[in-house]
C-alpha cells in the first residue's frame, strides 16, 4: 500500500489545500494555516457517504445499565435519540423528538408497552407505532385514525451481554447481527464484561489508534512517564513489557477487503517471539488479542481479549464501546479486574478514559453513571494526565477532527492509512465485496458468525545470530501466520482452532530448522 497515495486522497478531500511545507527554523509562521478535515471519512450524519455506509451495520449505542426508570438521551451518528426498556422488557431506540410537536421523549414516561410523551400524552411502542392518543371521550375512532397516521422514528434494538445494539439503516436491508465465531471465542470459564468510554473527538482518529501498532513503544512505555508518576497507562505496570517492544508489522487486507489483519512480531527474550494479530473490521470494529501478555510461556492461537466498536456520536465526539473478556481462559496471568470495567471505566491502560481512576472511584461507584468531563483541560486530574498521558489524551488532542493533510506519516503508519483506504474503497464502491449489501450477504453466508484473524501467539524461537536474519525472521513469521489464518477460513470452531495450532507448530519447527 502506498501511504503517499492515501495521504493525497486525504488532501484532495480537504476543504482547503495542503499546507505548504517550510523547513525553516522557527518557521511556525509558514505552517500556521490549518486546512479542512476529510469529510468523506469523518462526517457520519444522515446523507453523508460514511454515515450511510455505517447505517448498514449494527452498532452498540449504550450499556444496558444506562436504561433505568427514565429514558436515556443519546446521540449516535449525529441523530438525537432516546433509549429505554419498557415494563414488558422490550428495548426501544426512538428519535428523541416526538413526531406530534417535537417535545423530547427524554422527558417521557416509560409505560408497560412503549413510552408516553410528556407534552400531550401520545404513547409510542418500541417500533415507533402510536399506541394511544388522548382524545376526549367519545372521539376514540378519531383518535385511532390519528394514531394510524403517525409513526415515531424508531430503530430495531437488541441486547447482548450488557450492551444495547441498534440497526439504523433501511429496515428491508437489515443484516444479521454478527456473532463473531458464534460466541466471540469466549471460553466456558470466561465472560463478556461491557464497557463504554466517551471520546471528545471524531470517530476515525479513535479507530486509527487501534490500527496504530507502533504507538505503545512511546505512549504506553514506562520510561516515558514523567518523574515516575505512574497512573496505569503503561504495559510494564501489568508486567507486559513485551508490548512496548517495537514490532515488525505485516498489514494484510483479508476477507476480500472487508477487514485488515495487523500482525506484529516482537522479541520477548532470546528464546521466545511474541506475535499478536489484531483484526480491524469495516467500518468500526476492532478485535484484540491478550493485552497483558508477558511472553513467559508458549501460547498458540489465544483469542479475543477486547471486542470494541468506535461509534460516532457526532462529527466531533465518539465512544469506544464493547466488551472486555474476563476469566482464566483468556487472562492466563490473572491481571484483569472486573470491578474496574464499566461505564467510563476500564481496568487496563487507564488513560483510555477521560475521567482518571482517582476521580472516578473517589466519587462514584462502578454501577453509577458519572457526568463525563466536557473539556480535557478542565479535568480535575489534568496535570496528572500530563505526567502520564494515555490514549485519550493522544487521540483527542489531535483536534476535534484530525486534519489528515497535515500528517507526515512513516512506514509504521501503514496500517491506519491502509484501513482508511479500505474505508474509502467501501464507501465509493470501488471494492464491491465491502459494499453494505455484499457485507450483509457475507454475514448471511457465514450464518452471522464469521471467523476472525485475531490471535495472540508466543513461539519458542531462538534469537537469530545476526540482526539482519532476526529482522527477516520476524517479517517472515508475520506473513506466514496470516497466510495460515487465511487458509483456515473455510473451517469453524474447534476444527479450525486445531488446524491453526497444528500449522503454527509446523511453522515454528520449520523456522528453527
Amino acid at each position: 500500500m502506498n501511504i503517499k497515495s492515501e495521504k493525497a486522497e486525504g488532501q484532495k478531500s480537504s476543504a482547503a489545500g495542503a499546507v505548504p511545507k517550510k523547513l525553516v527554523p522557527f518557521g511556525g509562521y509558514y505552517t500556521n494555516k490549518v486546512p479542512g478535515h476529510d469529510p468523506e471519512l469523518t462526517e457520519t450524519g444522515p446523507g453523508t457517504p460514511m454515515g450511510e455506509y455505517m447505517r448498514a451495520f449494527w452498532h452498540p449505542v449504550c450499556m444496558a445499565i444506562e436504561l433505568t426508570d427514565t429514558p436515556r438521551f443519546l446521540k449516535i451518528l449525529g441523530e438525537e435519540l432516546v433509549a429505554f426498556r419498557d415494563g414488558s422488557g422490550a428495548v426501544g431506540v426512538l428519535h428523541a423528538h416526538c413526531v406530534h410537536r417535537g417535545a423530547s421523549l427524554e422527558y417521557g414516561a416509560i409505560q408497560e408497552h412503549g413510552i408516553k410523551c410528556c407534552y400531550h400524552g401520545m404513547v409510542f411502542d418500541v417500533d415507533g407505532s402510536c399506541l394511544h392518543v388522548p382524545f376526549p371521550n367519545g372521539e376514540e375512532k378519531e383518535a385511532e385514525k390519528y394514531a394510524c397516521s403517525i409513526q415515531q422514528g424508531a430503530y430495531k434494538a437488541v441486547e447482548r451481554h450488557g450492551l444495547v445494539f441498534a440497526y439504523m439503516g433501511p429496515p428491508d436491508k437489515e443484516p444479521p447481527f454478527p456473532e463473531w465465531e458464534g460466541d466471540f471465542t469466549v471460553a466456558p470459564t470466561d465472560e463478556l464484561v461491557p464497557y463504554s468510554n466517551f471520546q471528545h473527538c471524531n470517530w476515525l482518529q479513535v479507530q486509527d489508534n487501534a490500527a496504530d501498532n507502533y504507538h505503545p513503544t512511546a505512549l504506553h512505555a514506562g520510561k516515558n512517564v514523567v518523574n515516575g508518576k505512574y497512573q496505569g497507562t503503561t504495559f510494564d505496570e501489568v508486567g507486559a513489557k513485551s508490548m512496548e517492544v517495537a514490532p515488525d508489522m505485516h498489514f494484510a487486507p483479508v476477507q476480500q477487503g472487508r477487514s485488515l489483519a495487523c500482525a506484529g512480531a516482537r522479541r520477548v527474550d532470546k528464546d521466545r517471539m511474541f506475535v499478536r494479530v489484531q483484526h480491524q473490521v469495516l467500518p468500526n470494529l476492532s478485535l484484540h488479542a491478550y493485552t497483558s501478555e508477558d511472553g513467559a510461556k508458549k501460547k498458540l492461537f489465544s483469542r479475543f481479549h477486547i471486542i470494541r466498536w468506535t461509534v460516532p456520536v457526532d462529527d466531533e465526539n465518539s465512544k469506544m464501546i464493547g466488551w472486555r473478556v474476563m476469566g482464566p481462559g483468556i487472562d492466563t496471568r490473572g491481571i484483569g479486574d472486573k470491578s474496574l470495567v464499566g461505564y467510563e471505566s476500564i481496568d487496563f491502560l487507564e488513560g483510555q478514559v477521560a475521567m482518571r481512576r482517582p476521580e472516578r472511584f473517589g466519587k462514584y461507584k462502578l454501577e453509577e453513571l458519572p457526568p463525563i468531563p466536557t473539556n480535557h483541560r478542565e479535568r480535575e486530574h489534568y496535570k496528572d494526565a500530563q505526567y502520564a498521558p494515555g490514549d485519550y489524551e493522544a487521540i483527542i488532542s489531535q483536534r476535534p477532527i484530525a486534519v489528515h493533510s497535515l500528517e507526515n506519516p512513516t512506514k509504521f503508519d501503514a496500517g491506519l492509512f491502509l484501513f482508511r483506504k479500505m474505508l474509502r474503497d467501501a464507501v465509493r464502491g470501488t471494492n464491491p465485496a465491502a459494499s453494505a449489501e455484499n457485507f450483509a450477504d457475507w454475514f448471511r453466508a457465514n450464518a452471522g458468525s464469521p471467523n476472525s484473524y485475531c490471535s495472540g501467539n508466543v513461539f519458542d524461537l531462538p534469537e537469530a545470530e545476526t540482526v539482519e536474519q532476526e529482522v527477516a525472521n520476524r517479517r517472515a513469521l508475520t506473513k506466514k501466520l496470516v497466510a495460515i489464518l487465511t487458509d483456515s477460513e473455510a473451517l469453524k470452531g474447534e476444527e479450525r482452532a486445531q488446524f491453526v495450532r497444528e500449522k503454527f507448530e509446523s511453522l515454528e519447527a520449520s523456522m528453527k530448522a
